[in-house]
């Protein structure tokens, strides 16, 4: 099927220029034929473009005026018919004629009083102080003597404090207007002074309505999605939209096809995207190498694919997130059903890790020439992520706490018990102090007979854990496959706490040894660098009646446990059963003094050295004499 007009196709700057078609002989490109000469032209900038009107509707029009946006979205074209609204013969009139020698020399560039100026090539003071002096004199045959400055973000410093005082209070027949891509490098001085229109980026549909109203009047037909093609392509930018028509028409100057925008262009079609995903998403690497093999055949750039491969994930990753068809950018409405299928199945965190490393590869493919392995190397690993859905389903069913592992032993986890280091009971029962050692006792987490007991841990999610309250150090944990799917069927957390939870102490029955195992055994218990402070301890007592005194000799423990104070608090708390209290100390080392000098005999000692032998022979042969100087 194919595409012979739309209604874009009857705007008057369409319609008016056939002198310089391909069939003349002063051949213009596409860009520059169908440049906007009115407002009503301007595609895709509307706001911009009712603001200016109203301005020169209501005489509010200012000596300044800063346009920003990307490349090819109608800065330059729009200061060109704001100029010619101003030195219309008509003018100021929101319709310029187009016919007059003002109007005809601004379109071209070549008039005596609307300069254009690229910042670029003049961008020092020299420059400026040359338009300075040339701004004071008086316009030959217009109005108004208007300078547009494109990329003025290029001037240097020097060059916009030259301009600092005429842009603030110009002569009455002087306006400004600048144009940048990047207004960030302009000081704020100038930016103060200036009215800033901020340009947009063109719809693709604004795009492509005006593509096709230009091929129509080229005479050329095209196939259904080739100008949409173009303008997604184009990202905004009517002209290179219009440059990359202009290249199509060259190629194929009667139709246009699909098939030769992919060729001409280097990119894929969306069947070979759409079978590429569903390689990825039932993992076949023979079949992403095997494409991407057919996709090099025909020319297609990989670093272009690369991008139309993001395109696609962005969309995927709209509908994902629920997002309707217009939110997408990359592929058309009719797709929309096939996108959101393939958005379902591949889910969302698998989309944003598949945009992660498409956007890693894309990166490295600039300064690799190894864009075709680097390619296979992303997909492939994209393919590998069906993992990723799975693991998501498995922490939203363990925070729920209805993750049931298989009850086969060959399949379920081998849990060791744990042992834990707990008072004996000659320790609690008896009030006499006993030297007798801690006794290891095995906690047997398969136990059948349990009650619900609230445990607060430092994981605050975990509560209402049911806990074992009987343990025997004789009898070891049930083998049976019955009992080795239900000790799976916990938590490592759960398994954890039912071990850590000794019986309970009377504090009337505390002792020093007592309470240092269960200080242990308590901020063990506790995850992180605070449980290796914590027991790096130099001393650690039991005050009467519920308080535990901790020494340290290091600085940096007791303020680490000093400000986890409450949370020490309530860890000794639950072991032992009641309300505990901490206090902390610290033993500074003490500087050693020196040992007294003591008082040397220097005449002893100088009678020593006269008598060495050693030192007669060095005198004897020097002639030299000892003296005791004091």
């Amino acid at each position: 099927m194919t595409t012979n007009n739309t209604p874009a196709a009857t705007n008057s700057s369409i319609q008016n220029n056939e002198d310089h078609s391909a069939g003349s002989g002063s051949y213009q490109v596409v860009a520059r034929r169908y440049r906007p000469k009115t407002f009503e032209e301007l595609v895709g900038q509307k706001h911009i473009a009712h603001a200016l009107s109203n301005a020169l509707t209501t005489g509010r029009v200012g000596h300044a005026y800063l346009f920003t946006g990307a490349r090819g979205v109608g800065k330059t074209s729009t200061a060109r018919i704001f100029a010619k609204s101003l030195n219309c013969v008509k003018g100021p009139t929101l319709e310029p004629c187009g016919d007059c020698d003002s109007c005809r020399s601004v379109s071209t560039g070549e008039d005596i009083d609307v300069l254009e100026i690229d910042g670029a090539s003049n961008r020092g003071i020299d420059e400026i102080r040359q338009l300075r002096q040339n701004a004071s004199i008086c316009p030959s045959r217009s109005k108004f003597k208007i300078y547009i400055i494109d990329e003025v973000h290029m001037l240097t410093r020097e060059a916009f404090n030259a301009l600092l005082k005429i842009l603030e209070e110009p002569p009455e027949h002087v306006k400004f207007i600048f144009c940048t891509t990047e207004p960030s490098k302009i000081p704020i001085t100038i930016l103060s002074r200036c009215q800033r229109f901020d340009f947009a980026g063109i719809e693709t549909t604004a795009i492509a309505q005006r593509l096709a109203g230009i091929a129509a009047n080229e005479h050329v037909t095209a196939d259904d999605g080739v100008f949409e093609m173009l303008a997604r392509r184009a990202a905004g930018s009517m002209r290179d939209a219009q440059s990359l028509l202009e290249q199509l028409l060259s190629f194929a100057p009667e139709h246009i096809s699909l098939a030769d925008v992919h060729e001409m262009l280097g990119t894929a079609n969306d069947q070979l995207l759409f079978r590429l995903l569903d390689a990825m998403l039932h993992c076949k690497p023979a079949t992403i190498f095997a494409e991407l093999e057919a996709a090099a055949s025909e020319g297609v750039d990989f670093g272009v694919m690369v991008e139309q491969m993001m395109g696609l994930l962005r969309d995927l990753l709209v509908v994902a997130s629920g997002g309707d068809a217009p939110l997408m950018l990359f592929c058309s409405p009719p797709q929309f059903d096939q996108v959101k299928s393939t958005a379902n199945a591949f889910g969302l965190h698998r989309i944003l890790a598949s945009l992660q490393i498409l956007d890693q590869t894309h990166t490295k493919m600039r300064f690799s020439t190894q864009g075709r392995v680097l390619t296979e190397l992303a997909l492939v690993r994209i393919a590998h992520l069906d993992h990723f859905q799975m693991i998501t389903v498995l922490l939203d069913r363990i925070r729920e706490g209805s993750l049931a592992f298989p009850a086969t032993p060959a399949i379920a986890p081998v849990v060791k018990p744990v042992q834990r280091v707990i008072p004996s009971p000659a320790h609690i029962t008896s009030a006499q102090p006993s030297s007798a050692p801690p006794v290891p006792v095995q906690s047997s987490s398969a136990s059948n007979q349990s009650a619900p007991v609230q445990v607060q841990t430092s994981l605050a999610s975990v509560q209402n854990v049911p806990v074992s309250n009987q343990s025997s150090p004789n009898v070891p944990p049930s083998s049976s496959p019955h009992s080795l799917s239900q000790t799976s069927a916990q938590t490592p957390v759960q398994r954890f706490n039912e071990a850590s939870v000794p019986p309970k102490v009377e504090l009337d029955n505390m002792t020093d040894e007592l309470a240092v195992t269960i200080w242990r055994n308590a901020v063990d218990t506790i995850p992180g660098m605070l449980a290796t402070y914590a027991a790096n301890y130099k001393k650690l007592t039991f005050e009467k009646p519920n308080g535990f005194c901790v020494v340290f000799d290091n600085r940096y423990a007791k303020e680490l446990c000093e400000r986890e104070q409450p949370r020490l608090q309530n860890v000794l708390s639950q072991a032992i059963g009641k309300a505990i209290r901490i206090r902390f100390e610290l033993i500074e080392e003490k500087q050693s003094t020196p040992a007294p000098v003591q008082e040397v005999n220097r005449s002893k000692l100088f009678k020593d050295v006269v008598e060495n032998p050693f030192v007669k022979k060095i005198g004897e042969i020097f002639g030299a004499e000892l003296y005791d100087v004091r």
